[in-house]
């Protein structure tokens, strides 16, 4: 863990308590004067404290030196990602935090399963053990949007990832990318989009959808 998460880092003064008293000292068995790093993911900043006192059920810190310190993938990635099983989604959600997404508005589209439905608290949470590890300072943004059109009414610049045999996914421009649900896209939502705006992997082979969303984060980020 390269820093704890804490909505009021930055104040001169924190307590810790609960979960995060728990995890520092009795997990990773910090004791007093020991240094710790914590961010509130808003300022980009990193904050340095000491522990000053620590008894059974919390702990005081001090600050003692604030440094500017943003973490974050070089270019920005909006996934538009038409809900799938929430369970499949968790599980990849912390590959697509490290990779750098900057936001994923999750869409019902035409085959998407309406019993679906995403714990936005729980995806919330994993993010923010997933920022913890690999360091990221800014939070991926979460929302829903209603459906296909309204989606690309708001994005228009968005790109679809669907089968296409001459403009194949690269490391390119794109910023926006939709990705399809277990059956792929209706035709009347890929008759949304340009076949200029419609891109795809040079493979033979189908991936599902968590699948595919980690190969595109990959390809257009790493």
């Amino acid at each position: 863990m390269l820093y704890l998460y804490h909505a009021e880092a930055g104040r001169p003064q924190l307590t810790l308590s609960g979960d995060e008293h728990r995890y520092i000292f009795k997990v990773r068995r910090h004791k007093t004067d020991d240094m710790l790093y914590l961010r509130n993911l808003e300022d980009g900043l990193l904050h340095r404290y000491t522990i000053d006192f620590i008894d059974k059920r919390s702990a005081t810190l001090s600050l003692r030196e604030s440094t500017a310190l943003e973490i974050k993938a070089s270019k920005p990635l909006h996934i538009g990602w038409c809900i799938i099983d929430p369970k499949s989604i968790e599980k990849v959600l912390p590959s697509l935090n490290e990779m750098g997404v900057g936001k994923i508005t999750f869409i019902y589209c035409k085959r998407s399963q309406k019993s679906f439905k995403p714990d936005f608290k729980r995806l919330e949470k994993i993010l923010l053990n997933s920022s913890q590890q690999s360091g990221r300072s800014v939070m991926m943004e979460l929302e829903m949007g209603e459906d296909l059109k309204s989606f690309l009414e708001k994005y228009p610049q968005s790109k679809l990832l669907n089968f296409s045999e001459n403009n194949f996914i690269s490391n390119s421009e794109i910023e926006t990318i939709v990705i399809g649900c277990e059956g792929g896209f209706h035709e009347e939502e890929v008759a949304l989009f340009a076949s200029e705006n419609i891109v795809g992997f040079d493979t033979p082979l189908i991936l599902k959808s968590e699948s595919a969303a980690c190969a595109a984060a990959s390809r257009l980020l790493l």
